[in-house]
């Protein structure tokens, strides 16, 4: 599988796609003047605290308080807080945690009100930007991402990513990190580490140490809610989780990024600075790689599959519900089991395909085409885990009902990514209603009256759709003869197939086009 990153910026957003194989199976957007995005750590305050909920409401600056749950504290909360607390006394001094004593673990069962009270100071970190009404989530507990190694302060366990298969690979980077890592540090070590030497993830551990004990100074002067470390951009963090050996292309057409990339990508994978490139052809960068008439066919309602088969795709708040129809695939086959185990694992491809897409979250219920056969349900089960084994984002997939419903659950942390496919109607302009059919050759007739006044044209050229064209040449003495008798013109009619039934342009003899 080849993979390219085609990145096109804008003057008030960049956009990323992602194509494995030249299908565009990933798309974001990131606006210029974002300010809140995963990953992100504030010092915020507590706005007020919801008993009930057991959570807090927490000012970071967005326009709704952040929102966090007792369970989202993190069981080393009260070591947060007194680290907090130490840093900001301490002007300008670097605090190690190594020397740090740990306070005990928080009470899963407790109470947010035993702990946090209304104006306090708390070390937050983004989980889910801001989507719809609702404000960021956020957490306390705190991670550092690095490339190979994700960094958890307050913490001594060391965890294995589990889409490492082999044991003894697991077994030889804990043993590594247990060797490397600093005390009061834990660790989660993710895919990409594996093989990797020690010396590579010991330099990259010693610099996320570094980053979280650098945030920390000049602490003290600063009022929340402000923003301590900001996230890598979007570009740069997918780099960082997706770079690998299968990339061949990073395409970009701004010569700033460009920079940024090239050293981004140089530091994390030195061997690949080459893929790196310009983009410096005349048409836009999106619609070179075919990207924009991608997106314009994937979003939307209706999603087409091959064979004739099809997906109608509704959309609420928390709930994303997804049909799968045969079309005219019924037709070919007098076996309907087999043809509906076929649309089934086409169309499992294709959602798993059209949720990292539009980066659905929530509940997704997908109803399938009814199989009676438990072996077919269990074939259809399996293809939609292997064509979502690629999407980083968590998820669970249940196998389908008897009525044949698939339920998946699928993290959510920012809002869905949609694109309007829809276009303004050329002939009614949105209104839904068009100029009355009888007098809309007297329009025509009166724009070229006007044009044989203000003009001094000899010849003009109509271009209009076959209807009505055939309206005015029809007959012996037609429209068009009258026309040019009565406005001392010659009118030349064109009939263009491709032309909305009530559109028309005029044009000179040189098929210059006259504007009225």
């Amino acid at each position: 599988m080849s993979n390219e990153l085609v990145i096109d910026v804008r003057e008030s957003e960049i956009q990323i796609a992602l194509l494995e194989d030249k299908k565009l199976v990933e798309l974001t957007k990131e606006k210029s003047n974002k300010r809140f995005s995963v990953g992100d750590i504030f010092l915020g305050k507590v706005k007020k605290i919801m008993t009930g909920l057991n959570a807090a409401f927490v000012d970071v600056g967005s326009e709704r308080d952040a929102f966090l749950h007792y369970l989202d504290l993190g069981p080393q909360f009260m070591s947060q807080q007194k680290y907090l607390k130490q840093v900001s006394q301490n002007e300008n001094k670097r605090i190690s945690l190594q020397n740090f004593k740990l306070e005990d673990d928080i009470n899963k069962n407790g109470k947010i009100s035993d702990l946090l009270e209304t104006g306090k100071k708390i070390l937050v970190q983004v989980a889910k930007e801001p989507i719809s009404t609702k404000g960021p989530r956020i957490t306390s507990e705190i991670t550092i991402a690095g490339r190979n190694l994700v960094l958890i302060p307050f913490s001594d366990k060391v965890s294995i990513s589990q889409k490492i298969k082999s044991i003894e690979e697991k077994e030889r980077l804990k043993r590594l990190i247990q060797s490397i890592k600093p005390k009061n540090y834990g660790v989660i070590v993710r895919t990409v580490a594996k093989n990797r030497r020690v010396a590579v993830l010991h330099a990259e551990l010693n610099e996320l140490v570094d980053k979280w004990e650098n945030m920390f100074i000049e602490l003290e002067h600063v009022e929340p809610p402000e923003l301590i470390m900001s996230e890598l951009n979007r570009t740069s963090a997918l780099l960082r989780d997706l770079l690998n050996n299968s990339f061949n292309s990073i395409v970009v057409n701004d010569n700033n990024l460009l920079r940024e990339i090239r050293e981004y990508v140089e530091s994390i994978s030195p061997e690949q600075k080459k893929i790196v490139k310009k983009y410096t052809g005349r048409t836009p960068i999106f619609e070179h790689f075919g990207i924009e008439k991608q997106s314009k066919s994937l979003f939307g309602k209706t999603v087409t599959i091959k064979n004739g088969a099809y997906l109608i795709i509704e959309h609420t708040e928390a709930l994303h519900v997804i049909d799968v129809n045969s079309g005219n695939r019924s037709k070919k086959s007098n076996d309907q089991e087999t043809n509906a185990l076929e649309v089934n694992i086409a169309s499992a491809e294709e959602i798993a395909r059209q949720l990292r897409l539009r980066d659905m979250g929530g509940i997704i219920v997908v109803d399938f085409i009814d199989m009676h056969s438990a072996q077919n349900k269990q074939l259809v089960f399996d293809k939609m885990k292997d064509a979502m084994a690629s999407d980083r984002t968590k998820h669970n997939i249940l196998p389908l009902s008897k009525f044949g419903l698939m339920q998946i659950t699928r993290q959510r942390v920012r809002p869905e990514m949609a694109i309007e496919t829809l276009e303004v109607c050329p002939t009614c302009n949105g209104t839904g209603e068009i100029t009355a059919s009888i007098v809309f050759v007297d329009e025509i007739y009166n724009n070229l009256k006007y044009l044989s006044k203000s003009s001094n044209l000899n010849k003009i050229i109509i271009k209009l759709h076959p209807y009505i064209a055939a309206y005015i040449l029809k007959g012996l003495i037609s429209k068009r003869l009258k026309w040019a008798l009565k406005l001392k013109l010659w009118i030349k009619i064109v009939p263009v197939s491709s032309m909305s039934l009530l559109e028309y342009k005029f044009y000179n003899s040189k098929e210059d086009r006259i504007f009225v």
